[in-house]
């Protein structure tokens, strides 16, 4: 399978997997979602001059589009990965590491350029809570695209 289409698939399985971790975790702590995605929407509209209209209008916009930008994250941090490793593959602890740390560095990176969070503020907790979601993200990214499907011989 090529490169670019592997990476997309592990990276939307990666996603996935983010979002479910995620979702579990404001079950169980009965915390609210993130507003993060949505200030990020906004501030990105705001620099190239893109209405996203008024009041629910607005909302409903930014509500959309935050979790695209994460699945644009998701997806990119994958495709990363298969550039990196396209001569070597990596064992399974360093391939893991590698995707949950490209996953944080394209979601808390703009997040930190725009000035929305400083991870360097950040309590012991609020570390934790971002890194379990993207290590889920990590594993199943791997799985998905270190999947024994790739070395099988190809169909004559």
């Amino acid at each position: 399978m090529h490169t670019l289409l592997r990476s997309l698939i592990a990276g939307a399985a990666g996603t996935s997997a983010l979002n479910i971790a995620s979702y579990l975790d404001m079950a169980i702590r009965a915390r609210p979602a993130s507003s993060t995605p949505g200030r990020a929407v906004e501030m990105l509209a705001e620099r190239a001059h893109l209405d996203l209209g008024h009041g629910e209008q607005a909302d409903d916009r930014r509500a959309a589009l935050g979790p695209l930008l994460g699945y644009g994250t998701g997806a990119m941090a994958a495709v990363c990965y298969g550039l990196l490793t396209t001569s070597r593959r990596p064992a399974w602890p360093i391939g893991v590491s590698l995707l949950t740390g490209l996953a944080m560095l394209g979601s808390n990176g703009p997040l930190a350029a725009l000035g929305i969070t400083d991870p360097r503020k950040w309590s012991a907790s609020d570390w934790l809570s971002d890194l379990v979601p993207h290590l889920a993200y990590g594993v199943t990214a791997y799985l998905a695209y270190e999947s024994p499907e790739r070395d099988s011989p190809k169909p004559v």
